[in-house]
């Protein structure tokens, strides 16, 4: 079992950047693929970014691409959002994840029966 917890979360202005953390405990963090779902009111969850469990590979929505990088730390079992450029559009709750699965099976995913997830944390960002 692990157990995530994200910080991080707040009010930003359009245009700015903000950085997420990750902390997961339990099972090591560097077992799995973790990265970031959001949900935006009246919206379904939506992927965001993911990274493989050795940090060589991410895996981006279209959406993101270009202005949110994602980082791990195997030795501290955390993993880093760093948002930029961020948008009105962008904000949601963001959730950590992780999952056996694959980063690059997160993209369409169809069911979330796989992942691990933390409590979620606001992100709000005006206009």
């Amino acid at each position: 079992q692990v157990q995530l917890v994200e910080s991080g979360g707040g009010l930003v202005q359009a245009g700015g950047s903000l950085r997420l953390s990750c902390a997961a405990s339990g099972r090591p963090a560097s077992n799995y693929n973790m990265g970031w779902f959001r949900q935006a009111p009246g919206k379904e969850r939506e992927f965001v970014i993911a990274v493989s469990w050795s940090g060589s590979h991410t895996y981006y929505a279209d959406s993101v691409k270009g202005r949110f990088t994602i980082s791990r730390d195997n030795a501290q079992n955390t993993v880093d959002l760093t948002m930029n450029d961020l948008k009105p559009e962008d904000t949601a709750v963001y959730y950590c994840a992780a999952s056996n699965i694959g980063g690059s099976g997160w993209i369409d995913l169809v069911t979330y029966d796989s992942f691990y997830w933390g409590q979620g944390t606001q992100v709000t960002v005006s206009s």
